[in-house]
């Protein structure tokens, strides 16, 4: 399995059930996700061979000007529309010498149907919406009070996840 999801430790009682993952970035770091749970976040399954994959300027604008307001922007690069063949140093490569991406980039892994990953299992079942195509975007709301979805037209800074977003920035 490419991606460690699902972790959770008896360190994190405090941690609501809905954040008690864990993931691996391309680096191999480890992400507790129990950190952004009183955070927004932003979470997008990326490829590299996709006509979406410009937005990965607009999702590290955001993440440049936002992060130190409490945005999070996690990127799950997934190979399940056909367009993510690289491996996690190809995709990681990527991301960085063209787009400059400083967001946290996990693991690939799969986000849609049985096989997806435990976070967007949750994530589907939150918003009765599986990912239809890359880019597809879910901003959840700090202590997971609302979680929104939206298709990959929608442009990361668009008014209609901004609108949703700002309140929440500090």
């Amino acid at each position: 399995m490419l991606l460690s999801l699902g972790g959770y430790s008896m360190a994190h009682a405090d941690c609501l059930p809905s954040y008690q993952h864990q993931f691996k970035t391309l680096q191999g770091q480890t992400v507790d996700f129990c950190q952004f749970q009183d955070k927004p976040v932003l979470v997008v399954n990326t490829a590299s061979k996709c006509g979406f994959t410009p937005q990965f300027e607009a999702l590290e604008g955001m993440y440049a000007q936002y992060k130190d307001k409490g945005l999070v922007i996690i990127g799950f690069p997934s190979n399940d529309f056909r367009q993510e063949p690289g491996n996690n140093k190809q995709i990681g490569d990527f991301c960085k010498l063209t787009y400059a991406v400083k967001f946290p980039m996990v693991e690939k892994s799969s986000v849609t149907g049985g096989a997806a990953n435990p976070l967007y299992q949750q994530l589907i079942k939150q918003t009765g919406q599986a990912p239809q195509w890359n880019f597809y975007k879910y901003l959840i709301l700090p202590g997971g009070q609302k979680v929104y979805a939206f298709n990959s037209m929608t442009q990361p800074d668009s008014d209609e996840i901004m609108s949703k977003l700002k309140p929440y920035l500090k």
